[in-house]
């Protein structure tokens, strides 16, 4: 998160990888497209490059968000922050329960199937849950 520094990519599970920033000119011209036909009116989005997926980050309609796409342009989720009043109320109580400390900043996750998940950042790391606010799991920083 921190002003979208996305570092998080949430496929199967979580994965950390060094993100690599990208020129908009070595976007491939598949992703370029998709993102173009989902938000037409960004303009400004920064580029991404992590584990083989591209990723843009934004603010669109007053919301930071950002989406990330496969080699083939395919859409497979979006990031947007919300108010750590907006977590679900498990996921609040999780986080204080394990004593993580102080949450950051927090995120609503929608990936291409419609499932959902949230995101809180804590000091040791990126703590995900299911759409219900159950513990899915802890990656450390």
């Amino acid at each position: 998160m921190k002003k979208l520094a996305f570092l998080l990519t949430v496929t199967t599970g979580v994965v950390f990888v060094n993100a690599q920033k990208i020129q908009q000119k070595d976007i491939p011209a598949l992703v370029q497209k998709g993102f173009q036909k989902q938000f037409p009116e960004v303009k400004d989005a920064k580029w991404e490059k992590e584990d083989g997926k591209y990723e843009a980050g934004f603010k669109y309609k007053g919301e930071e968000m950002s989406v990330l796409y496969n080699s083939q342009g395919v859409w497979e989720e979006k990031e947007t922050e919300i108010k750590v009043s907006q977590l679900p109320a498990m996921a609040s109580s999780y986080v204080a329960k394990k004593q993580l400390g102080k949450i950051k900043e927090a995120s609503k996750i929608t990936k291409a199937d419609g499932s959902v998940m949230y995101e809180a950042e804590v000091k040791s790391g990126d703590v995900l849950f299911d759409a219900k606010g159950n513990f899915v799991k802890l990656a450390k920083e």
